[in-house]
This record gives structure tokens, sequence and C-alpha cells, in this order.
């Protein structure tokens, strides 16, 4: 753990590329083989569950500590992070320990077995053999919550320089669902196992969203364009006699779309497609709710599969016949799924997303305008002669979406941020009109600069009305536009409805409270959404 340490100390004392890429790759050089899997699969995503719960940490700690609990929640907000309360206030250790960062992960991993009685005794030892850094990454590991500034690319770009390895072909060795309980370093890194290749996916592409006019693009005959389609992005993969559906987070969701099944007839061996994986009924997408239903669950009914069918519309072709072939131009590449698809049947699982033609700007402007009508979030437009490339990078991929919806609303509650924003009112409830009472119907925390975080924050201390825990009920004063993607029925809602993806885009100085949208209003969105979808 002392090595780990002073990584995340190096990578946290700095936000710069070149000093983050240096202290990486020489852990990558130096590190124990099954350190480096570990730092690997945190630095990834692949984070240990829980392992204990922050209500039992409290508890424990205070007690450690010699704390009231009830003074130790009140020095909680006032640091904004539980792990590094916790390693503050505990006694300094009596003894050291050096213990790997392997070996304290196995620790980690047994406590889900243990009892309560036996699980506080482990986590008080481990508390008494670790200085505060070492304390805070461990009460980071067993809460989960574990992050540091660190992107994948740039810790597959530090582990190339440590081994020599071509990073495009790390990246893809880094893809799929292994842990450190899987695999090794070797078999992962150094000389990987070709039996594991058979369902790993690719790095997905990812574009940028245009910003101003696309005319500063060039010309159009120099890009192809499409729906930008509301699903989720997934690589149907055929190997091997089998079939393989990843999403973009990899995750490994096979099982959850029984539908893609078909691909081990219909697609020849050595086949991965990227595409679009869309609730699909009578020729049309359905409201992304309905795919909604089928995301979170491991196994679907009957019922659902009959209400919810999916397809994945495919745009690109990344391998074929067992060759990678996403050096190749975009434009041959499409040429190459377009003849793939065209024998297959044209109501299956398997479809097509179709180009969408246009002679200028103007015309494929014209095109977005009836996105929302055709179930989709905008148009994506692609460079014909671009290679299919790793992560998000500039140039050759654009998503051109529609503007969202908007709404104004009256802010009526507060909650304090965390981390850095522990000190501010970050996050925010908002309501509409229902005749002379407001309605709650969102939450958002995100669209303001600092400076109006710490303006609303010092007015939310000079109106609050009522407190509830961390909540603040104020004064319903302020009004805030709201910007949204989508809207659906929700019965969970007081206000019987959810938005996708809000955020506050402006604060709304200019407007009373009493000028805020109404929740008839925001029906009427439903109905426009609806109609354009095709929902009954």
């Amino acid at each position: 753990m002392n090595r780990f340490a002073a990584l995340f100390a190096a990578l946290d004392r700095t936000t710069r590329i070149t000093p983050k890429i240096d202290a990486l790759a020489a852990y990558f050089r130096d590190a124990p083989q099954a350190d480096r899997l570990w730092t690997v699969a945190l630095l990834s995503g692949r984070r240990p569950r829980r392992a204990i719960s922050t209500t039992k940490l409290r508890e424990w700690a205070a007690e450690h500590a010699g704390l009231p609990l009830w003074l130790f929640e009140e020095c909680y907000p006032v640091v904004g992070d539980l792990a590094e309360t916790i390693a503050l206030v505990l006694p300094p250790p009596t003894r050291q320990s050096d213990t790997s960062l392997s070996d304290w992960m196995a620790e980690i991993a047994a406590l889900g077995a243990l009892d309560d009685t036996a699980r506080k005794a482990r986590i008080l030892a481990a508390w008494d053999s670790l200085d505060t850094p070492q304390r805070f990454l461990f009460n980071k590991l067993i809460t989960g919550g574990f992050r540091v500034g660190v992107s994948q690319r740039l810790m597959t770009r530090a582990l190339a320089r440590a081994t020599g390895i071509d990073e495009a072909e790390l990246a893809h060795r880094l893809m799929g669902n292994w842990t450190p309980d899987t695999t090794t370093w070797a078999d992962l890194i150094t000389a990987p196992d070709p039996a594991a290749a058979l369902s790993r996916p690719y790095p997905f592409y990812l574009a940028y969203p245009v910003e101003g006019d696309p005319a500063t693009l060039g010309d159009p005959a120099d890009w192809l364009a499409e729906m930008k389609w509301d699903g989720i992005r997934g690589q149907l993969i055929a190997r091997g006699g089998d079939h393989f559906v990843w999403s973009r987070g990899e995750e490994l969701v096979t099982d959850r779309f029984p539908e893609l099944a078909a691909a081990r007839d219909l697609l020849p061996p050595g086949t991965v497609i990227d595409g679009e994986i869309l609730a699909w009924a009578d020729g049309r997408p359905l409201p992304f709710a309905a795919l909604q239903k089928r995301i979170a669950r491991k196994s679907v009914p009957r019922s659902l599969l009959a209400e919810a069918p999916v397809v994945i519309k495919a745009y690109d072709l990344l391998e074929e016949a067992g060759r990678d072939i996403r050096h190749a131009p975009l434009a041959q590449r499409r040429a190459r799924l377009e003849a793939l698809l065209a024998p297959l049947p044209a109501r299956g699982p398997l479809l097509l997303s179709p180009l969408l033609r246009f002679a200028d700007w103007p015309a494929l402007a014209e095109t977005r305008a009836g996105a929302r009508a055709a179930g989709a979030e905008g148009v994506m437009l692609k460079r014909a002669t671009a290679p299919y490339l790793a992560g998000r990078k500039k140039g050759d991929w654009w998503k051109w979406k529609l503007d969202p919806f908007r709404v104004d609303a009256v802010m009526i509650y507060a909650q304090a941020g965390h981390g850095r924003r522990a000190t501010l009112y970050t996050d925010f409830t908002f309501a509409v009109w229902d005749g002379n009472q407001l309605v709650p119907f969102t939450k958002a925390y995100s669209g303001l600069s600092d400076a109006e975080f710490r303006e609303i924050t010092a007015w939310v201390r000079r109106n609050t009305q009522q407190r509830f825990g961390p909540v603040r009920q104020v004064t319903p004063a302020q009004v805030f536009e709201i910007a949204f993607e989508g809207i659906q029925h929700s019965p969970r809602h007081k206000s019987g409805l959810a938005l996708r993806f809000p955020r506050m885009a402006r604060w709304r100085r200019d407007k009373p409270a009493a000028e805020a949208n109404t929740l008839d209003d925001l029906r009427a969105l439903l109905a426009e959404q609806t109609q354009g979808t095709g929902e009954a």
C-alpha cells in the first residue's frame, strides 16, 4: 500500500498530464505484477463493491476516535468526504504495515463474508496499521468510492511507455469484463490469452458535439450523415460460434437482449458491428423509457420482451472475417457493412442505420429539425475517409444534437455538494406551478459557474425556511431555466413526470417566481415528444 499511496499522491497533486504519465509509467515498471494489475483495474473503473455500509463506518470511526457521533457528523460536511473525515479523526496508528495493494484488496474482498463483529475487528486493525493517506485510500476502497483524476486513455499511454506495447493494442487488451481475480498481468498485458479475445470488444470511438455552424467542417461531400439514435451504444460480436453484446461502459449485456442471439445465425464468424441498441416496434423506435426498463435487468420476462423488443441499428463494421478493419476509411467499412446486412430480413433484429442524403449544410439542418419526429436526438456527422479510432478524438466524428427542451422552474430545496464543493449549495430541487401550488418535478446540480454557486449559496443561507437534515427548504423566489433532453411519465414522482439529463441552463434573475412554467406546460412537452415518437 505504501507504493500505491505514493502513486496516488503524485497523481493527485498535479493537473498536468506529463507528470501523471511519468508517475504511472515508473509505477508500472517497478511495482509487483499483482499490484500493477490491481492499479490498472482501479484506474479503468473496476472498483470493488462496497464492503461495509457508511452508517457502520461512521459509528465505528467515531467510537474508535473517542468522539460522540453527533460531533463526527458535524465534521463530515466541513471536510466534505467521508473517507477523508475518518482518516483525519482516527488516532495515530500503533504499528506499521508493509502489506501490498493486492493483499489489501484480498482482505477487502474477504470482508463481505464476515459478520459485523468480525468485520469491525478487521477494519479497526487496518486503521491501526495505516497512516492518514493510506487510511484515506483504504476507506475509499472499502466504500467502493475510489476515484482519481486519471482517464483510462492517460493510464494506457503510461502503460504503453512502461511496457513498449503499442497504445492502441493495449487499449484493446484492456477491454472486456476481466478482473484481477480472473486474469494475471501476463495473460492480460504481456502475453494475452487468445481464448479471452473471443468476447473482447474494441474501444469505442466517441464524437464531439457540434458547436455553432456545421459549415465550418468544410465541404459537405467529405461527410457521411445519419440519425443520432436515442438508445444505448453497443458492439455486437459474432466469434467462435457464439455472440456477445457490449455496452459503451464495457458491460457485457448479452443476456439482457436475447433478440440479438440471432447474430449467431445471421452473421459470419469473426464479425464485430458497432451500433445503437433501440427499443423498436412497427418500424420505428420506441421512447427511451421503454428501453430503460430492460437496461438494468439481468433477465427479461416475456411480457417485457413483447412490450419493448429491441434491435441494433448498425452503423459501422469493425471486424470482418476475423480481421480488424478499423484502419480502413469509413466509406469502405460502410460499404462492407451494407453488403453484409443486405441479405438479412428487413424486420429482423439487425438493421442498417441509413445514411442521410444532403447536398449542402442547410439541407442537413432541415433534416435535423425533423429528428425528434423520427425518434432521434439529432444527426451524426462522420468524415468519409476517417479510420475508427479509440476514445474521443476531435476532427472526424461529430454529434449535432437537437436543441434541448427548456422550462423555467422555481428552486424550492437546496443541499450542499461534496468534495471541493462541500461548503457550497450545489444540488437543487425545482418546482413548477400546478394551480396555486408549486410541485417538485426534478433535481439538478450542474450548469452554474463557481461564482454563481457561491452567490446562490449565500442566498440559500439567508433565505432558509426549514431544515431537513442536510436539505434546506428555501423561499420560493429564484427562477432557473432548466434544460433537458427528454421527458416521460413517472409514477414515482409527485409531478408524475421525470426528465432526462436535466441541468441548469441559466439563472433567470429577470423573472419572478409567479411567471415560472406550469405542470400543464410539461405535459404539453410530453405530448409533443410522444407524438414525435409515435407512442400510443
